[in-house]
């Protein structure tokens, strides 16, 4: 609230001419301190906090400790194996008969990997395509949280669905290994461990043309 205070001037000289008085204004500031603190209980109370987000990342087992039971058998039919190199390039291939088919070469994005991996997936889990569906449900909040993770976990977990070895060379990037688990995640491949590239690949790399 502001106020207008009164003070000094209306005296004059005998003879002088009678000078105004001086008017001065002071402002208070007591009740915006009152509306400041109703403004930050107002934000506390309606913000809502953001969750933290981790990612997924499967290791191998060190050799050392690795037991028989440790040991996950996977059909080849089932695995993919993604190969990490330079120039932001991809390189993909399936085994057969215990040997490894003809190289892929692809890139990141919709139109590369990620089309890729969703029609293999598509192949091998015919309701791969309900974890949209169940997303969508969930937001509508037509599934609990509890009910929606069970559901997605179910279809990750698929027995014959894709599984994906990732591997990367030298010459790849930090970003190239963050890209390709976020494709993990938007694929919905719930299966896929990070492996180190093995002398015999980085051969093959040497003789794909990117």
């Amino acid at each position: 609230m502001a106020e207008i205070q009164a003070g000094g001037g209306g005296g004059h000289k005998k003879g002088g001419k009678k000078r105004g008085k001086k008017l001065s204004t002071r402002v208070d500031f007591t009740p915006m301190v009152d509306l400041g603190f109703l403004l930050i209980t107002f934000f506390m109370l309606t913000t809502s906090m953001n969750k933290p987000q981790t990612m997924e990342i499967n290791m191998p087992v060190k050799e050392d400790n690795m037991t028989d039971e440790d040991q996950t058998k996977v059909k080849e039919s089932q695995a993919m194996t993604i190969l990490l190199t330079k120039e932001n390039k991809i390189v993909y291939y399936f085994m057969k008969d215990g040997q490894p088919e003809t190289p892929q070469v692809t890139n990141f994005g919709k139109g590369g990997i990620r089309a890729v991996l969703l029609q293999e997936n598509r192949a091998r889990n015919s309701a791969v395509d309900s974890i949209p569906v169940y997303r969508n449900e969930f937001k509508e909040n037509k599934l609990t949280e509890d009910e929606y993770r069970a559901k997605v976990s179910a279809i990750k977990s698929y027995k014959n669905g894709l599984i994906v070895i990732i591997k990367a060379d030298d010459e790849s990037k930090y970003k190239n290994l963050v890209d390709i688990l976020d494709e993990m995640n938007i694929c919905n491949i719930g299966r896929y461990a990070i492996v180190d590239i093995t002398p015999v690949e980085l051969e093959m790399l040497d003789k794909t043309p990117l």
